[in-house]
């Protein structure tokens, strides 16, 4: 990046460049830059496929004068990182309203295939795989953003499927199941060494002090903001 405290964010062909408020006179700059490299790459830079969004909370009440808007670049209200919906007051509800419409449409699927004589238990098989993974795909970037609103949408859906005899309703509620998963990755960041998010850990303590055993020991920085999945973990279960 050409300016400090810029950062560009790449996954295959995806490409994403954060741009915090104190930098936000360096964004054509930046954008120029990567048409730059694209170039000498003997790659474009497809403008009519590049958005942006800004984005501010809405907690809070202070006012902003939103920047102005890029040649050829479109403003939009909401975007799609990896399959995950944000909204520019990172809200996450328009991202469950999608979820939920596609998981709607795979359930219809499988009432098909009843009506064709699969059996309950493989049925509640593909719901698990199929329509369950959909709504817990990537919870740990998510989930911190939902409102109490949001996740009754979502446990609505669940025990609609449970009345269908897709899931029982002794199995793990969604919550719980969201709770396995960020403990697994969290444990997966703790012990691996090469794991692609240890970076975001902060150092591990070296205090001598005899305290109750605790489930890391790194560091616990000013707690901030639950909505963020590495501060979540690092405070969980520690009163």
């Amino acid at each position: 990046m050409v300016t400090p405290g810029n950062r560009m964010i790449k996954y295959a062909d995806d490409t994403y460049i954060v741009i915090p408020a104190c930098n936000i006179l360096s964004r054509a700059i930046e954008l120029e830059h990567v048409a730059d490299w694209a170039h000498k790459n003997n790659l474009k830079l497809n403008r009519a496929k590049s958005v942006e969004t800004v984005f501010t909370d809405s907690r809070r009440k202070s006012h902003y004068t939103a920047p102005p808007i890029l040649p050829d670049i479109s403003r939009v209200t909401s975007i799609k990182v990896l399959g995950v919906t944000f909204t520019n007051h990172l809200s996450i509800s328009e991202h469950i309203s999608d979820v939920i419409c596609r998981c709607a449409q795979s359930l219809y699927a499988i009432k098909v295939l009843r009506s064709h004589g699969m059996n309950e238990e493989e049925l509640r098989l593909v719901f698990k795989t199929v329509v369950l993974a959909k709504i817990l795909y990537a919870t740990p970037a998510w989930w911190g953003f939902t409102s109490a609103a949001d996740r009754q949408r979502i446990e609505a859906f669940v025990r609609r499927c449970v009345r269908l005899g897709l899931y029982r309703a002794s199995d793990p509620t969604l919550t719980q199941l969201i709770a396995d998963y960020d403990d697994n990755l969290f444990r997966n960041m703790l012990y691996n060494e090469h794991h692609v998010l240890k970076q975001l850990l902060p150092d591990v303590t070296n205090h001598q002090y005899h305290l109750r055993q605790r489930r890391h020991n790194h560091c616990l920085t000013v707690k901030t903001d639950d909505r963020n999945f590495v501060t979540r973990q690092l405070f969980k279960d520690l009163y």
